[in-house]
């Protein structure tokens, strides 16, 4: 805690310091009255291109842009004051060369204010990674079940069992290697998540990972029920706040119809008029 009482920015040595020590505590966010708050609780906030899904009704994450990302990174960051807060980096704005994702990484941070971004890939973005964190854009990683590479996987599925274990483990060395100072390891078997988390040297961040792992993230409406497209094997509801929402707007809508709202106290009187004998002011 600062001198004032408020609970002091983590900036990025704290978060490496936390391997194998307390569990990073990660959640997204995309709206500032969300990343107000999460950011008391949060090691970590991710303004994650999951925002296509679950915001703006995409059916991927392949239909979001950087001025998508750079718009609610905006947003976010005016609600965080302790947490580290990392952008994600869209698809196609980083995997044609280093120098198309420093570009895309640089405008990102200095838009936003965000203290790193994360990008998706292994081996194959290590040389990327390498090439970033040498110009002073920190990465975060990010493994296992990639869902830029949904149409590549033919789906949301488990990655890592059997054989393609060791690719998932080459990855992870790769970017550890690389400089990447923290990495997202999704949907794995959990004996591979724990190998991985042992091995490397960064914190690692499960989702549908392992307890075994450095932290744990989840996308915020998803633990909070707001979601309900769909509902991953590896999400835990805390809340059932779609629900309650729901119930909240029917309540509503039966109140207008029956012209019980507004109420007296929802409207307003006429001026009142001026007091007997009261001189103008």
């Amino acid at each position: 805690m600062s001198a004032t009482g408020r609970a002091t920015a983590l900036a990025l040595p704290d978060i490496a310091a936390r391997k194998g020590k307390d569990p990073l505590v990660c959640l997204t966010a995309y709206t500032t009255p969300v990343a107000r708050l999460v950011d008391p609780h949060c090691d970590v906030v991710l303004v994650g291109d999951s925002l296509g899904m679950v915001l703006h009704g995409l059916p991927s994450t392949l239909g979001v842009t950087l001025e998508m990302m750079i718009l609610h990174g905006k947003a976010v960051r005016r609600g965080v004051e302790h947490a580290l807060m990392v952008v994600d980096l869209p698809f196609g704005s980083y995997e044609e060369s280093p120098a198309q994702a420093f570009r895309s990484a640089a405008r990102v941070m200095t838009e936003t204010g965000c203290a790193a971004v994360k990008l998706e890939g292994g081996v194959a973005m290590a040389e990327t990674i390498r090439f970033l964190v040498a110009r002073g854009i920190p990465v975060m990683a990010h493994i296992g079940l990639t869902p830029q590479a949904v149409n590549a996987f033919g789906g949301y599925t488990v990655q890592g069992r059997g054989a393609a274990a060791e690719r998932i483990l080459e990855d992870a060395r790769a970017i550890a290697e690389a400089g990447a100072f923290s990495v997202v390891i999704e949907k794995i078997p959990e004996s591979l998540a724990r190998r991985i988390t042992e091995e490397i040297a960064i914190p690692t961040i499960g989702i549908g990972a392992s307890p075994a792992c450095d932290g744990q993230i989840l996308v915020v409406d998803d633990m909070l029920g707001l979601f309900t497209d769909f509902r991953p094997k590896f999400v835990k509801r805390y809340a059932e706040l779609g629900e309650a929402a729901q119930g909240a707007v029917a309540a509503y809508a039966d109140d207008v119809r029956a012209r019980r709202f507004p109420a007296p106290e929802h409207v307003f009187a006429d001026k009142p008029k001026a007091k007997a004998g009261a001189g103008a002011k």
